[in-house]
């Protein structure tokens, strides 16, 4: 995680540390490496008596909390919308993307979903654009389950519309997205052709 200490003069910090999650379905980044200007300060830190928690103002980040030398990532706030309501079930690093699992204990897989990628949403309510769905069954799959899913959030509404939907006999909503790389494929520069 990186940003700037403004109370310090914008002092760029950057920490390193484990992903857990926690007994109320946050996500709990514990800061092992912290480092201001690029030189490690954890030790000059606990010389001082600081931690992490007294670097950051509580509150100026909704859905962030420090807690000593952790930071407690409420994922239902701090990540724009479409708004996740979940709880933090496991969390795990694949090269450099995060995964995370949500759900509760009543969580059950998905039947019926061919293999490939998608993201399941179920039974709670759920507000995707102007669709909103009591005892949510939605389900946005991956039209091409030969490479990762590449969603970004800021575009779904272009992945979605890139795709289409089907209904299933239990009223559930299957969304068959287009990968969000494959929606503006860069352009290829003019070719040298020459004629004669």
């Amino acid at each position: 995680m990186k940003g700037k200490l403004h109370d310090k003069g914008d002092i760029p910090f950057e920490t390193e540390g484990i992903l857990i999650p926690t007994a109320d379905g946050k996500l709990r980044l514990h800061g092992e490496k912290i480092k201001a200007m690029h030189v490690p300060v954890k030790g000059l830190m606990d010389l001082f008596g600081m931690d992490l928690g007294g670097l950051i103002k509580e509150g100026k980040v909704p859905g962030m909390e420090a807690q000593e030398d952790d930071l407690i990532l409420d994922l239902e706030q701090i990540l724009p919308p479409p708004h996740i309501e979940g709880k933090v079930l496991s969390v795990r690093m694949e090269g450099d993307n995060i995964i995370q699992v949500f759900g509760g204990s009543d969580a059950k897989p998905v039947k019926n979903i061919r293999a490939g990628n998608y993201m399941a949403f179920k039974n709670n309510r759920f507000r995707f654009g102007k669709l909103v769905m009591n005892d949510a069954d939605l389900v946005l799959i991956d039209m091409d389950p030969n490479d990762p899913l590449d969603f970004f959030l800021d575009h779904y509404k272009e992945q979605v519309s890139a795709g289409y939907a089907k209904i299933t006999p239990e009223s559930g909503l299957r969304v068959y997205l287009k990968d969000y790389n494959k929606l503006h494929p860069a352009k290829a520069p003019p070719g040298n052709d020459k004629t004669n």
